[in-house]
């Protein structure tokens, strides 16, 4: 058991977690395939993108600024919510599209929001109506109305793995959300231990559609569940359970699904799956998934930040993307300090996305063509990063890396000081992508590199420069 050192902050989880390391020899080989593969797509999408807000959260009765809505009349606002699939149909939808602009990018895997917490599926479950290929959602008369299984195709297809987001928390379900009374908050709406058998129905619900995702649906690498407040809890957790820093909840309990047999039958379905059951401590959480924020310091176990592009997790009208510059230099941040990215674009309303998306994509894979060896297959190498620096070394131990971020508009230095290889006698020392002799001379501090003048005075965009090391 190992205690880990950053604090998660997903959806009411602010404790320091401890990571269980990986058991199962199958999942351990995947979990080693999923370091090597460095970068993947997170895609959050539904009927809530028509409206342009962030999915779910504005239906749920917590007073947080992130969620609130545009309107004093919450049931109303809520009917209105649970029709946006009558109007949903997007025509635009090509995912074959998205799967080579990501894998054009360097992007290794997709993680797709099969089911957010408002409990709209975006495929095509037989345990409820409330669904993306329900007749009455117009793109339900589509070829391509099972979204999920459009997606995961086309992603194959372009040989990235699939992942599965699904949120355990559904509130549609009368199961969960019980319209015998009100909803005060994210969590089950009734007493788990006064109705058992009705929360034994939402166990029944959740496996059966998880158990959907895992036999109808191909391949599938990443189990990606959400929802954290979903755990099997004893009454001193419940006791302890940290409360959002604006809200007190008001249902706090045990709210147990039997992740480890729901686990267990996934694995019979899909062998080496990786499972990431978000911000609930214990063996079912295969990687950790700091939010929308990289880490200070380099971490010891398998971990992954989830990053949004532009906008929000869901699609935003006039979002403002990041450019090539800033994606690259995230990636090679999280990379040297041990981690994946997991970069979110939401999907428009009409199944598309914005062209800034593309264009930073783009420029994110014309990076990645000339230096992708300093991402892929690479683990963690003390300095780790100072300042522009940031450092990797090849899995094999063949090489080293030495990857200097460079500002928009920066002037080049004349010599860079790579640190952390004065064990090398005699460096053989070389510019990805630059055809030339690297002048490099070391010193009791580390290495000392000139910056060759043809780099210094082209006119090319640097993003970042690697120098590969032997």
């Amino acid at each position: 058991m190992m205690l880990v050192g950053f604090t998660l902050s997903a959806y009411g989880q602010h404790e320091t977690q401890k990571y269980f390391p990986v058991e199962d020899p199958l999942v351990k080989e995947k979990l080693e395939q999923w370091q090597d593969i460095k970068f993947g797509l997170l895609m959050h999408w539904g009927p809530y993108s028509q409206w342009g807000i962030v999915e779910s959260w504005s239906i749920c009765s917590e007073d947080e600024p992130w969620c609130a809505r545009p309107t004093d009349h919450y049931t109303e606002y809520k009917k209105k919510y649970e029709e946006l699939p009558l109007t949903f149909n997007p025509t635009g939808f090509d995912p074959g599209k998205w799967a080579k602009a990501a894998a054009d990018a360097g992007m290794k895997y997709v993680i797709f929001t099969t089911k957010h917490h408002d409990g709209f599926c975006m495929f095509d479950t037989q345990y409820t109506d409330y669904k993306i290929t329900d007749p009455k959602t117009p793109f339900s008369n589509n070829s391509k109305a099972n979204i999920t299984l459009e997606i995961f195709k086309a992603f194959r297809a372009e040989v990235l793995w699939t992942g599965a987001y699904f949120s355990k928390p559904d509130w549609h379900s009368e199961y969960y959300w019980w319209p015998n009374f009100a909803t005060p908050d994210r969590h089950v709406n009734y007493d788990v231990t006064r109705y058992p058998d009705r929360w034994e129905n939402f166990v029944q619900y959740t496996h059966n559609q998880i158990m959907e995702l895992m036999t109808d649906y191909g391949p599938v690498d990443i189990l990606w569940l959400d929802g954290g407040w979903v755990q099997k809890m004893t009454q001193e957790e419940v006791d302890h359970y940290v409360h959002s820093p604006n809200y007190n909840f008001t249902r706090v309990q045990n709210q147990d699904i039997r992740m480890d047999e729901l686990v267990a039958k996934a694995r019979q379905k899909q062998p080496g799956l990786i499972v990431v059951d978000r911000a609930v401590e214990g063996p079912n959480q295969n990687y950790l998934t700091p939010e929308n924020t990289v880490p200070q310091e380099q971490l010891s176990y398998p971990w992954e930040s989830c990053i949004i592009m532009g906008g929000g997790w869901s699609y935003a009208f006039n979002a403002r993307y990041k450019t090539s510059r800033e994606v690259v230099h995230i990636l090679i941040d999280i990379v040297s300090k041990g981690g994946n990215l997991l970069l979110n674009i939401a999907p428009s309303p009409d199944g598309q996305w914005d062209e800034g998306a593309y264009r930073t994509l783009e420029g994110v894979g014309e990076w990645m063509d000339l230096n992708a060896e300093a991402i892929y297959h690479t683990r963690k190498l003390a300095p780790y990063y100072e300042g522009p620096l940031h450092y990797t070394q090849a899995k094999d131990g063949s090489a080293r890396y030495a990857i200097y971020s460079v500002k928009e508009g920066e002037l080049l230095p004349n010599e860079i000081l790579i640190k952390g290889v004065s064990d090398i006698r005699r460096p053989s020392v070389e510019l990805l992508g630059f055809r030339g002799r690297i002048k490099a001379k070391q010193t009791d501090e580390g290495l000392l590199l000139e910056v060759p003048r043809k780099v210094k005075t082209s006119r090319e965009s640097f993003l970042a420069l690697v120098f590969r090391i032997k």
